[in-house]
């Protein structure tokens, strides 16, 4: 298995265990400095974690849409690609349309999330 599929598989593992929403499982999956970028700005695994744990936020489904790019750089592996989602936000109802970009790293062995940016996809085009 190349490093890019080991990447894609352990992308659509990390995907699945979102939608089970188990906060533990979720955090296992990401360095202890991971951050989210979006139109908000930065925001931390501790946060993110936290509002899963609690239920603030439910992660329903999550699927891709189209082919993912997968870039080597160095030892990191970038995986783009455009997603699709469903949740609930403090109990409202959420889908979201958005195009990701997400670094991989491999510590002591195992493939770990180290950031993860998303923009919503635009209507308009």
């Amino acid at each position: 298995m190349t490093v890019e599929d080991e990447v894609r598989a352990f992308s659509a593992v990390r995907d699945e265990a979102l939608v089970g929403n188990d906060a533990a499982l979720i955090a296992s999956y990401m360095t202890d400095d991971w951050v989210y970028i979006g139109p908000d700005g930065v925001t931390p695994k501790a946060d993110i974690i936290g509002w899963i744990a609690s239920g603030r936020l439910a992660h329903h489904s999550m699927g891709a849409v189209g082919a993912e790019r997968v870039a080597r750089a160095g030892d990191a592996v970038v995986l783009t690609a455009r997603k699709v989602s469903s949740g609930t936000w403090d109990g409202v109802h959420y889908t979201a349309d958005e195009w990701m970009s997400e670094v991989y790293v491999r510590v002591d062995g195992r493939w770990l999330c180290a950031f993860s940016q998303k923009s919503p996809v635009r209507d308009d085009r």
